[in-house]
């Protein structure tokens, strides 16, 4: 097997650049389509198990990696917020008033509900986000007595998501862990909170890692509120949709003299090889048989997660889709997640 001569993944920032744009479409693209297809109800509760599974997986790492774990509670989720966000290029304020109230301020355009997907977005998607995240952070941290209080909401009109987290004088019942005060506001302007001091290629690596980080969340809870079937329906249908919508933004990303950017089955296997290795995993490309072949050995987005079979044609369908753009389709020859030794596809014409 040739590997293709190019960049290796360790020092891609274009490639991490091109699969965090993609993969943050492939979030809002799921979320309207759950929503069209399967009603508020159900993808509330796939978006509540979401942020449930994304927070017991990364906050409280994420306070120890940004070195928060010595403030009071209130104070240190709500710098939390506000810089694993920023550092994932979401715009988040933090606005003080005491140790026991620290305020967060989410504001548009929403990264998660981006451009006019905001207006397709029930309030319940809203809230079920912050009932899978926001509201168990008391739980994470053992302090019964923490929760989150919302005070306003983009997907009500109003100009950004804001609330407080408050530690009370006594234990909170589960259901008051996440509650609303439409009206009440902040005592004064945000305050300055500075970003880590990190080098270029790490804070590449996090914005790439911030997208990545949903899709690997989603998936699982997509065949869990779904079932498998319907899941990999909507999940790949959403996917080639997406791919096709986006697919000159994320080739100039790779390309930036898109213009130039040639086509055909090698000169898109050398971009998907590109866009595969962005995750870490090992990917080769073989230009030896009469079709371009990609390998890839290991798959790190679904790495200790069980997975339907399903699964893998719901994240298939973004590939799908930036081919078919191209005049092209994958065939699918290899599948490690069903005991082959490496995920391959067969790059060839449409006919």
């Amino acid at each position: 097997m040739s590997s293709l001569a190019g960049i290796e993944a360790r020092d891609d920032r274009a490639a991490w650049t091109a699969l965090a744009e993609l993969y943050h479409r492939y979030l809002t693209g799921l979320l309207l389509s759950l929503a069209s297809r399967e009603g508020t109800a159900r993808t509330a509760t796939v978006v509540r198990r979401t942020f449930r599974r994304q927070h017991l997986e990364l906050f409280l790492p994420g306070l120890a990696k940004l070195g928060l774990t010595e403030l009071p509670p209130a104070v240190a989720c709500a710098q939390y917020h506000v810089l694993s966000n920023a550092l994932g290029g979401v715009g988040v304020s933090w606005i003080p008033e005491s140790d026991t109230k620290s305020w967060v301020r989410y504001h548009p355009p929403r990264w998660i509900f981006d451009g006019t997907a905001v207006c397709a977005i029930p309030t319940e998607v809203s809230r079920a986000m912050m009932e899978g995240w926001h509201a168990h952070n008391g739980v994470s941290l053992g302090n019964p007595c923490l929760g989150f209080v919302c005070t306003m909401q983009t997907t009500d009109g109003q100009p950004g998501l804001e609330g407080y987290y408050i530690e009370e004088d006594h234990p909170l019942d589960p259901e008051d862990r996440l509650r609303f005060a439409p009206g009440e506001r902040p005592p004064g302007p945000p305050a300055e909170l500075p970003l880590p001091d990190w080098d270029p290629r790490r804070i590449a690596k996090v914005e790439r890692n911030y997208s990545v980080a949903y899709v690997r969340s989603i998936l699982p809870e997509l065949a869990a509120v779904l079932g498998p079937a319907d899941a990999g329906f909507v999940g790949r249908i959403a996917g080639r949709q997406v791919a096709m919508q986006y697919r000159n933004a994320v080739t100039g990303l790779l390309e930036p003299d898109v213009a130039a950017t040639e086509t055909g089955p090698v000169a898109f296997a050398g971009r998907f090889a590109r866009l595969l290795r962005a995750h870490g995993d090992p990917v080769e490309v073989s230009t030896r048989g009469p079709y371009p072949v990609v390998r890839q050995v290991g798959w790190r987005l679904a790495d200790g997660l069980s997975l339907p079979e399903e699964s893998f044609e719901a994240w298939n369908g973004l590939w799908e889709g930036l081919a078919a753009m191209e005049g092209l389709r994958l065939v699918v020859t290899g599948r490690q997640d069903l005991g082959d030794e490496a995920f391959t596809w067969e790059i060839r014409p449409r006919r």
